[in-house]
């Protein structure tokens, strides 16, 4: 029988989602941002494509995107530390907050990262 997994309705961690445009500028960020404190983990996904248009051009280049989890309540701190390392003039950086989460997930996100419980 499986295991009931029970999760908050509140909004505890955010999913910070950027694209950078070489691998060793995202792995350099992510173990800055996680070794700092600003993220609890970073994943990165080397292998994707944008697609986008730019200053009147239509651009697709090779990226690798970068997922950080942070305690929601330390997302601007995050948004921030990742603008001053991404290299982009306009970086994509989305901020997606949690509608739930694996309540031990969540605390020890907020552990990580110096968030509310």
């Amino acid at each position: 029988m499986a295991r009931k997994t029970k999760v908050r309705s509140s909004p505890r961690v955010a999913l910070i989602v950027t694209a950078f445009p070489k691998r060793a500028p995202a792995a350099r960020a992510a173990r800055t941002l996680v070794r700092d404190g600003v993220l609890a983990c970073a994943t990165v996904a080397p292998g994707a494509r944008a697609v986008y248009r730019w200053k009147g051009r239509l651009v697709e280049e090779g990226s690798v995107v970068l997922w950080g989890k942070t305690a929601a309540t330390a997302a601007a701190r995050a948004v921030r530390a990742i603008r001053a390392l991404h290299p982009d003039e306009v970086p994509e950086i989305l901020v997606l907050r949690s509608s739930a989460a694996l309540p031990a997930y969540a605390a020890w996100v907020a552990a990580a990262t110096g968030g509310k419980r």
